[in-house]
């Protein structure tokens, strides 16, 4: 009878073991499925990779760009030009960008199973820092304003292995197209048309607006030919074709990515000023170095264009501001 009373208790335990066992497989089945393989899932994989940066923040793959697009915006607060303190005229010294916060918006517009599609919407707030002169005397006025930046984001289905992380890659990335929404419309005053950037003499890329977000550049992992490359020490020249309301020249500047070096900007000239009806087509050219402590890897370049009052009046309502990003790398 012991016998038997031992034989029945060792067959309780190997069948509670067996209950636990399966009870584990099929939790651990269920984790598993909360995590990949269901539409929802990749979705929202595919939504935060167009947000974030990518695991390995080294700046070397191009889903870096989609991660890092304000604090390559983001100016910190008033700064000088790359050329020192501002000198065109004698009352502006430094100006800049702080942002203190970003709402960002995703919405899939295309949703199959090779391709997601999906629009990225940043509701920028900040105050645009200025320090200049008022009758000799050093004065500053912090200009605070809402702006909004669109960018798109192409994902493809590379592999079928139901791990989001594997199977689908960034394909395609746009342009960031952006504008002050308070305390004026950026568009409603200058609409930028067209840049074209040259390499030395060779024209390499042509950007068409007004709508920037139409400007697609392949990934590295796709084609390493279609996002603009270039290297320390090119000469750059940049052309920006524009329509502004403003009877005052137009303030348009190039940022460079944000990078352990400091902030550069490049300010344009105007080259051309056309009449037409009751506005102005201008044209702002600039010639530049890619400085020599440019890091390696991918990044956001903006260029922005700004009413005159947003600079050189010091009330906080006149501020009106547009501006395009695109993403590019620098290489050995």
């Amino acid at each position: 009878m012991k016998v038997m009373k031992n034989l029945r208790y060792l067959s309780s335990l190997m069948l509670f073991a067996v209950l636990i066992t399966a009870v584990s497989f099929i939790s651990g089945c269920n984790k598993s499925d909360s995590v990949t393989g269901t539409s929802t899932t990749v979705n929202d994989y595919i939504t935060a990779q167009a947000v974030n940066t990518s695991a390995d923040g080294s700046n070397s793959d191009d889903n870096e760009a989609l991660g890092t697009q304000i604090s390559d915006y983001d100016d910190g607060g008033a700064i000088s030009d790359h050329d020192g303190d501002l000198t065109p005229l004698d009352s502006l010294r430094r100006y800049g960008r702080r942002i203190t916060n970003v709402n960002v918006n995703t919405n899939i517009t295309i949703d199959n199973d090779t391709l997601k599609t999906v629009l990225v919407t940043r509701t920028i707030s900040g105050n645009f820092v200025i320090i200049g002169y008022i009758g000799g005397v050093v004065d500053s006025v912090s200009k605070p304003y809402t702006e909004v930046q669109k960018r798109i984001a192409y994902f493809k289905k590379i592999a079928h292995t139901d791990e989001p992380r594997r199977d689908w890659r960034l394909y395609q990335i746009s342009m960031v197209d952006g504008q002050t929404t308070t305390p004026q419309a950026g568009k409603s005053n200058i609409v930028m048309n067209k840049i074209e950037i040259y390499n030395g003499a060779t024209l390499v890329v042509t950007l068409n607006g007004p709508d920037f977000t139409t400007n697609l550049f392949t990934t590295r992992f796709f084609s390493d030919t279609h996002i603009p490359n270039f290297h320390r020490g090119d000469v750059l020249h940049v052309k920006v074709y524009l329509n502004s309301n403003q009877t005052d020249q137009d303030i348009v500047a190039f940022h460079w990515a944000r990078n352990t070096f400091g902030f550069h900007r490049e300010p344009f000239m105007m080259t051309s000023n056309t009449v037409n009806g009751s506005t102005f087509d201008r044209i702002y050219e600039k010639t530049f170095t890619v400085y020599g402590g440019h890091h390696f890897g991918v990044g956001n370049g903006f260029i922005s264009a700004n009413t005159k009052a947003s600079l050189w009046n010091n009330d906080p309502s006149l501020f009106s501001s547009t501006c395009a990003g695109m993403t590019y790398r620098v290489r050995l």
